[in-house]
């Protein structure tokens, strides 16, 4: 898969790589304006990035808040709010605490539930959660649907790599295993970060088309390898998680698989 949309230059890695990996996924986008519309009032958005979900909201008219244990993410998060009805609050999920506790709506976009280590810590997200919606809120949580797991190290070619521009250089990131275990799914990604092959070419030149920050940044990084652990859960065993935390289930949606991203559950529990 390759994201074509280029990505601000001079933005901290970690927003590069968020924006290139996440940030491309629209799949799901429907469902979040669809849950919003119905909501009728403020949204949380747990685990919002860089504002994947939160900025397509916001733009629609929603009132968002947007949270997250990255002040990176969130930073570049407000600068990209700027106008919109959008708070951006630095908290684990795990254990948050807010003024606002009549939320309309909660949603954990992109398998967020899936990360915070098991069951016990889910469910402890999920009694805050209904602490901080309104009776009869939705707290819609989206998790894995069917995997097709593979190791590239085994031979299989295995998708192709997502690529952005930043600061004149090229940044790559590939799957190249998807496994599961009893317990976790486990997706492996190779970064690498290089000059463009036209920009290779011109540095040599008197000219060079890149800065000399760029030009050494892209020597000195070779590939790093970054592994993502997502707890396994199913729709059945989210619901029953979140009965124990006081919410009741509504059936769950499905978002479709795509050419480029495998399917997903969006698990409805209401306060």
């Amino acid at each position: 898969m390759v994201v074509s949309d280029s990505v601000q230059a001079r933005l901290p890695a970690e927003v590069i790589w968020h924006d290139l990996e996440c940030g491309g996924y629209r799949a799901d986008l429907r469902v979040w304006h669809e849950l919003a519309q119905a909501a009728d009032g403020r949204v949380l958005d747990v685990g919002a990035g860089s504002g994947r979900v939160t900025l397509q909201l916001a733009r629609a008219g929603h009132a968002v808040t947007a949270l997250d244990r990255s002040d990176v993410l969130l930073a570049t998060l407000r600068e990209r709010a700027a106008g919109l009805d959008v708070e951006a609050v630095y908290a684990d999920a795990r254990s948050f605490a807010l003024q606002q506790r009549d939320f309309a709506l909660c949603v954990v976009p992109m398998q967020t539930i899936q990360l915070l280590g098991g069951a016990e810590q889910r469910i402890a997200f999920l009694r805050y959660a209904r602490e901080h919606v309104r009776p009869g809120a939705t707290i819609a949580l989206a998790i894995l649907g069917e995997l097709d797991t593979f190791d590239c190290s085994r031979g299989t070619i295995g998708p192709a790599a997502e690529r952005a521009y930043a600061d004149g250089l090229l940044y790559l990131s590939r799957a190249i295993r998807v496994s599961e275990t009893k317990e976790l799914v486990e997706i492996e990604r190779e970064r690498r970060v290089m000059l463009p092959e036209s920009d290779a070419r011109s540095a040599t030149a008197a000219e060079p088309a890149v800065s000399a920050e760029a030009q050494d940044a892209a020597a000195e990084c070779g590939p790093e390898i970054d592994l993502i652990e997502l707890d396994r859960v199913g729709v059945a065993s989210l619901e029953a998680e979140g009965a124990e935390a006081g919410l009741h289930a509504e059936p769950a949606l499905e978002i479709a698989a795509t050419d480029e991203h495998v399917g997903s559950w969006v698990v409805m529990l209401r306060a």
